[in-house]
């Protein structure tokens, strides 16, 4: 899944080529993709687009008319910039937006169709796209010593519930918190404030550096479908069980459950343990939620929040 570094880098290469650039025509290929009726998609061409930008993991193109298209990419959703009237990429397109400059694909190559847009008008619609989580490249340590404490999850649930933190999943949860050198299952209202200043930090620096990274990776040209990945052969732990970790040497460790899986390093980030994979997924099995989309919607949060 795009994540805050892929997400950014998706970003400041769709502004070049579509800001200032008029929408000539929106084809919605796939039933399951559009989620919304009013506005209707016609009303989107022959706006100009304004610009571009992000809300948590979501892509936001704002048109004229305070005309707004919210995509997200959930799992497998990816963009490709093609050639004005390019071919589309057999069945794996979901959408073509046509401006003068090139066609911009909504590709999602995955049986199970997750990826959404939405279209709304006007700022207030538009904010309520908005999941309510922290910004780690800007907050100060209280704010975020005060969100880990908002709710007593494991730090791997807390880092990647949207509703507490912006932009972080699976992947970079992963690298933050071997970066940080913290257990995945250590609970946030435990955090010493300590650690959770060493985890703000590391978030930072690991944010910091795969967004830098995929800029200077990215300069110049638009990225290709399967350079957005959420395993990269630089990666510390995440997807790298059973190779060594890079800083100790021991070989990364996993915790499964449902649709994840988390990596980790026993010597650098539980004291040498090895994580009990049976007990700890019936723990997680209470801490995450059922499905990717309850999760990227923070449903679980909600629901609590309903009942108290």
């Amino acid at each position: 899944m795009p994540e805050l570094p892929d997400v950014i880098a998706y970003v400041e290469a769709l502004r070049p080529r579509v800001v200032g650039q008029p929408l000539v025509r929106a084809s919605i290929i796939s039933p399951f993709l559009l989620r919304t009726f009013e506005p209707p998609i016609e009303e989107l061409e022959s706006s100009r687009v304004e610009r571009v930008s992000r809300i948590g993991k979501r892509i936001v193109l704002s048109l004229e008319r305070d005309l707004h298209a919210v995509v997200h990419l959930m799992i497998a959703g990816r963009f490709r910039w093609l050639p004005p009237d390019a071919r589309l990429p057999g069945k794996i397109a979901q959408a073509a937006f046509d401006f003068p400059t090139g066609r911009l694909v909504l590709t999602e190559a995955a049986q199970k169709k997750r990826a959404s847009l939405h279209l709304c008008r006007g700022q207030a619609a538009l904010h309520e796209f908005e999941p309510g989580g922290l910004d780690l490249l800007n907050a100060d340590h209280s704010a975020f010593h005060a969100a880990l404490g908002r709710e007593n999850h494991t730090l791997k649930r807390t880092l990647t519930d949207p509703t507490l933190i912006d932009g972080v999943g699976n992947a970079y949860s992963d690298e933050i918190l071997h970066a940080a050198r913290l257990s995945p299952v250590k609970l946030s209202q435990s955090l010493t404030p300590e650690e959770s200043e060493r985890l703000l930090a590391a978030a930072r620096r690991t944010l910091d550096h795969w967004i830098a990274r995929l800029r200077a990776d990215f300069a110049g040209r638009f990225p290709g479908p399967g350079e957005i990945t959420a395993f990269r052969p630089d990666f510390a732990v995440h997807g790298k069980y059973g190779k060594p970790c890079p800083v100790c040497g021991s070989p990364v460790q996993r915790i499964r459950f449902s649709e994840n899986e988390t990596n980790y390093c026993a010597t650098c980030q539980a004291g040498g343990r090895v994580l009990a994979d049976r007990s700890l997924s019936r723990l997680l099995r209470e801490d995450w939620p059922r499905t990717i989309d309850s999760l990227e919607s923070g449903s679980n949060q909600q629901k609590r929040t309903r009942r108290r």
